[in-house]
This record gives C-alpha cells, structure tokens and sequence, in this order.
C-alpha cells in the first residue's frame, strides 16, 4: 500500500512493501551496480550501451531487479544495465517527478500503474510501448491499467497480479467441513461454526499496522460494480457516495457485522500483520482479509505452513457474481520520452526481457509469485503457493475485477482510521460511510476533479 500525497493511493504499494521487505533477500542496492543519480550509464566499448534502470528499494525489489538483470544480461553481452534505487511514498512520488521534468530520469524506470500514472503525464513524459511485440500478450487488465488519456500503452510488465480477498486456513476448514462460502451469509454462518467449535479465532484483524483495517472496503470491490457497473465512473464524477450507495456501503457494515459478531481476536487492537499471517497459517484463525501478496512471507513465520493457506474473494449478496478483487500488479517499466538511439534501443530490450518466460522465472527468483504473471507469455511455476493457483483460478475464469484505485484516481487518506472506528465499535457502518465520504471530498478537491465543488 504506497502512499502519496495524492489520496495515499493507499493499499497497493505498502502491502506489496509489507509483503516483500518482510523476507530477506540478502541483496543491497550496491551489489546490483547501483549509480547515484538518474540517466545512468553511457556509451562503453565499441557497439556496447550502458543503461540505468531506477527501481523501489525493498529487499525483493532489489532482487527481483538482480535477477532480471543478470539473466538480461547474459542474453545479451552488448548490453549493460546499473540500477538506481529510490524510496516509496511521497518521497518517491516526488524524485520520479522531479527527474522527469528535469531530464534527468534513467533509461528505465519502475513506478505505479494505475491512477497514479495519470499523475506523470505519461503522454507528456514517457515514450508509448503500445508497438511492442509484448503488448499484445498482456493481461488485459494490466494493460488498461498502463495506458495514457490516449489510450497507448507505457508500462511494461514487471511481477505479477494479487488478489485482495480472504486468507483462510486449509486444515481448519477440513476440520469443521465448511465450503468456501460465495455469499456473505455463507462466510457468516462459517464464523459462526468455527466460534462455536471452540480455540479458533473466526476473522483474525490486525490493527497495530493500520492499513489492513481497509480490505473489508477495498476487497468488496468486485461486489460494487457487479451490482453497480458504472460507480467507478460515476464516483469519480461525485455523483456516487459510499453513504448512499448500498451496495458500496455494504463493506463498512461487513466490518461492524463481524465485530458485533464477536468474531476477531482477542488482539486485533495491537496485533501486526505478522501477526495475523502467523494465525492464518497456523490456524489459530480460520480467516484473514487480506492483500493475497503477503503471503510470500507464510514461510518465514509460519515455515513448512506455505500450502496449509488458500484464498477466496469476499463474499457478496449474490453467489452467481461471486468474484475476485484484485491488483493487476503495482508497478511497471517505463522509459521516458527523452531518451533515444541506442539507449531506447536497449531499454526496450530490457522490457520486452522482463515480459517473456526467462524475466518471468528470474524476476520470481526475488519476489516469490502469489498471483498470475501479467503477460500470457509467461506461466507460473508448478510449485507456487495455493495463494497464487487459487488467485489464477479467478483471473482464468474471467470473475477478476480491478480494485477501484485502478479505476479511479480517489481514495481518501483516512479509510484505514475510518475502517479502525467502525472495527472497534466507536462509530456505525453508515457514519463510518459518511465520514469516508467527506475525507473523499477534500481529496477530490486537492485533485480538481469537477463534480467535487
């Protein structure tokens, strides 16, 4: 879950942090060849080209970047990629901005899709890849996620998609013979049961890292706009709110239904995202919303547990429209406009690497996989988490819907302290709505966004 200054674009980065820096990669920024400053690298030995590519800082960014390199590099000995690394949040935000105005950017760099790409001006800054030969392989939602108001597309795919939906303990649910329930009334007579079968904590919450408050709101996407097609569109216009909009208010009563129902543990208050990765592996809970991308950490809290953890979307009204929330990827590969001859030569090059089988494996090298690649050239490896194959079932199906930061540049910085007052019991669901709504509105504002006057 990054956050920005415009609206903390809340949940995808920080948890893709939260869920890669929390293991090891044994890797620095120093050991890929790092340079300081952007536009890295320039000619070397006759016929060879030097380029830089400017990536996150976390552990396994840093390694999936190594590995994707290293195999980039052997397959092709004329050219050599340095990295450069830089920070997430605001700080981030502002040096990839700050590099593009002022011509300084490297060859290659890795930042948001999604809304936040609109906020660099893609078809200003960054040269179309729309061309490519890879771009016809894309994930089609990561693709419409990586387009311009011009409809080209500027990112390449780097990584791969999570869902945002329901960690649950397999054995637990063996145990107790329970169904992934489809319907919200199926998940609320499980919890039922598991309250009811006694040492098992039903919905496991982790409020000591505020941000995973938010994915009984966020995760409901899917339910949204299968009940209301159109609410991206129609809330980015401010004619759709959370408060009077049953169907999107049905996130914050999720939340207060669960805590009424006494169905948390007893910690949820102080407990950590560690925390509740450990009680879902464990089973010690039965359930954990959460980002399906943090459970590349199952294994180093929870080790030999990796397998003993599925994933399943939030429950809506309807099981016929039972579907996934999901983030088609974080980031993506981008080159700005002014680089040329040569050097976009080698660049694209490294993109088009990063989009085939060989920059798939070796990017997993750093960053294990917990959804499907976001090219159709590329396919998971047989011994993934069941996060990952169960996440692919929903996107195979065609039953994936973006969550709405993909759909819309609004999302209010206070979500994660609004979801915490409804979880805690201090405000209703529907106050908790309207609150959202009115933190919605002083961001839409600082955007310029008419309809917010």
């Amino acid at each position: 879950m990054r956050k920005s200054k415009t609206g903390q674009r809340g949940i995808a980065l920080v948890a893709l942090a939260a869920a890669t820096t929390l293991f090891a990669a044994g890797c620095s920024a120093g050991s890929l060849g790092s340079s300081s400053g952007g536009g890295g690298g320039g000619q070397g030995s006759a016929g060879a080209v030097t380029i830089t590519w400017l990536t996150g800082s976390t552990d396994t960014e840093v390694a999936s970047a190594k590995a994707v390199i290293e195999a980039f590099q052997a397959a092709n000995p004329g050219i050599t990629v340095k990295t450069d690394t830089r920070p997430g949040g605001s700080e981030g935000d502002n040096i990839v901005k700050t590099r593009l105005s002022t011509g300084e950017m490297s060859e290659v760099f890795t930042y948001n899709n999604g809304s936040l790409l609109q906020a660099i001006k893609p078809e200003q800054n960054l040269a179309p890849l729309d061309d490519q030969p890879w771009a016809s392989q894309l994930d089609p939602l990561f693709a419409d996620s990586s387009k311009g108001s011009d409809g080209k597309i500027y990112g390449g795919p780097l990584g791969t998609a999570f869902g945002g939906a329901v960690l649950y303990n397999i054995p637990v649910y063996k145990k107790l013979n329970l169904q992934i329930p489809r319907t919200w009334d199926e998940f609320m007579k499980n919890n039922d049961a598991i309250k009811k079968a006694g040492g098992i904590t039903p919905v496991e919450q982790t409020y000591g890292e505020t941000w995973t408050s938010q994915l009984f709101v966020l995760g409901d996407y899917h339910n949204v706009e299968a009940q209301v097609p159109d609410f991206a569109q129609k809330y980015t216009a401010g004619q759709a709110k959370y408060a009077n909009t049953p169907a999107a208010l049905a996130g914050f009563q999720h939340i207060q239904q669960v805590h009424e129902g006494g169905y948390f543990n007893k910690d949820f208050a102080s407990a950590k995202l560690n925390d509740g990765i450990k009680a879902v592996a464990t089973g010690t809970a039965a359930h954990y919303p959460q980002l399906g991308g943090v459970a590349a950490n199952i294994d180093n809290v929870a080790p030999g547990k990796l397998n003993d953890v599925g994933i399943f979307p939030l429950p809506g009204p309807d099981a016929a429209t039972n579907g996934m929330t999901v983030w088609p990827g974080t980031s993506a590969m981008y080159i700005p406009k002014s680089v040329e001859g040569d050097k976009l030569d080698a660049a694209k090059k490294l993109i088009a690497f990063a989009a085939t089988q060989p920059g798939c494996d070796a990017y997993a090298k750093g960053s294990p996989p917990q959804g499907p690649f976001l090219s159709k050239a590329c396919q998971l490896p047989s011994d993934v988490s069941q996060v990952a194959k169960d996440t692919k079932s929903y996107f195979d199906s065609g039953k994936a819907s973006p969550a709405l930061e993909f759909k819309s540049p609004i999302k209010g910085p206070s979500l994660e302290q609004i979801c915490i007052q409804v979880g805690t019991g201090q405000v209703s669901a529907e106050k908790g709505a309207a609150l959202y709504d009115e933190d919605v509105k002083k961001q839409a504002q600082q955007l310029g966004l008419p309809g917010w006057e």
